[in-house]
């Protein structure tokens, strides 16, 4: 089975600005566009699932109106981190020690005091991802620390210690890779 896992096109807010649970729109165009090239690849028979973030969630309703037999689902799983205090603030107006002390505890600490932790997110999206066994195709409309948690999970991480663990790379906004999943009958 193959696990899709698109990005979300680029969001309406300001460049620099922490936005991870923070629910903000994408661009229209972007997203008709990145729905479009994903419409025209999905094999039949593809399950969707996408964070209940709007800026996922208009990906796939764009990409339902143009492949209606699709069947898609909101998967509360599949949204970014919370940062916590951090929504919404500039990234250079996070005190360094705050930053630091992410990076020191990276797997337990508490972001922005009140949101999640490394090893939260990997478990909620291990628990999405443990639940594709025995299913068709799938697609995850969802963002970038989403992915990199799953890009982890599938190579066989569960939980990882210190920020030089956690991928760096991830698909630009508007974009997808591939995941090859084993099925066990």
């Amino acid at each position: 089975m193959k696990l899709w896992l698109a990005r979300h096109a680029k969001p309406l807010i300001d460049p620099g600005i922490c936005y991870g649970r923070q629910d903000v729109a994408a661009d229209a165009a972007a997203t008709t566009e990145c729905a479009q090239a994903l419409a025209g690849l999905l094999p039949a028979g593809t399950r969707v699932a996408h964070s209940p973030l709007q800026r996922c969630a208009q990906l796939a309703q764009a990409l339902r109106e143009l492949r209606p037999e699709l069947t898609c689902e909101t998967d509360p799983r599949l949204q970014e981190m919370d940062f916590g205090a951090w929504e919404g603030r500039a990234w250079q107006d996070i005190a360094p020690a705050e930053l630091q002390a992410w990076t020191d505890g990276f797997s337990e600490y508490a972001v922005g005091g009140s949101g999640e932790s490394t090893r939260q997110v990997m478990a909620r999206v291990a628990s999405a991802f443990d639940g594709l066994q025995g299913q068709a195709d799938t697609l995850w409309i969802t963002h970038a620390g989403v992915i990199r948690a799953a890009a982890l999970i599938a190579r066989g991480v569960r939980q990882i210690a210190s920020a030089e663990e956690w991928p760096v790379e991830a698909p630009s906004y508007g974009q997808w890779c591939t995941l090859e999943l084993q099925t066990h009958s």
